[in-house]
């Protein structure tokens, strides 16, 4: 029996929102079939950290590993969905469900993601919420907010406690018709070699 594929990626396109002062995202043809060209290829800008993406070590340590040389098995595997959109400000320690053991986290936090327009105010998540996560042997947190940590943040509490651990980070899901509960995560990073983070095509798959 075929397993239903659930696309949980932001589209990359013309005016995806982007943290203040990013890269926006632009694409170019630079062939074109219609100008005789036997094909179409395009150029493309974009910050390491658009869209649905993965942050890397390089991203919150100076000397941390980059985005191509990460393990690749802790974006692989069962995930727990948690449904946080009550969590004001930051999801608590105290707002987390029993875990029943899973090694991937993911906070659905928005009732509707916002594709058109950057929000300033989304939620974090406390440090001593990924503390406690890493406790329970979470190796990987993942949020539809556009960081872990708030918009404001100088110290990144919350990056600092991911980089103690030694888990892996994905920002800017889009968790909006995901119900609460576990399922196959595959959310695999561009192998981009000194990248602090990558894009991923993130997707969750109904488990056998």
């Amino acid at each position: 029996m075929s397993r239903k594929i659930r696309d949980i990626s932001q589209r990359l396109r013309s005016g995806l929102p982007v943290w203040p002062g990013d890269t926006e995202f632009a694409a170019a043809r630079t062939w074109q079939m219609e100008a005789g060209s036997p094909v179409n290829v395009s150029a493309l800008t974009l910050s390491t950290h658009a869209g649905s993406h993965a942050d890397a070590p390089l991203h919150y340590a100076a000397d941390g590993a980059d985005i191509a040389s990460v393990a690749l098995a802790p974006y692989i595997g069962e995930c727990l969905v948690v449904d946080a959109r009550s969590c004001k400000g930051e999801v608590r320690v105290g707002d987390l469900p029993h875990l029943h053991s899973t090694d991937r986290v993911l906070f659905r936090t928005y009732d509707s993601f916002p594709h058109d327009a950057w929000d300033p105010d989304f939620t974090a998540i406390a440090p001593e919420t990924i503390e406690w996560l890493a406790v329970q042997g979470v190796k990987l947190v993942g949020t539809d907010a556009s960081s872990i940590d708030p918009q404001e943040s100088k110290s990144m509490d919350a990056h600092k406690a991911v980089l103690k651990a030694d888990m892996r980070v994905l920002e800017g899901l889009v968790l909006d018709d995901i119900a609460p509960g576990r399922y196959e995560l595959i959310a695999l990073p561009l192998a981009i070699a000194g990248g602090d983070a990558a894009p991923v095509r993130a997707i969750l798959r109904d488990l056998p």
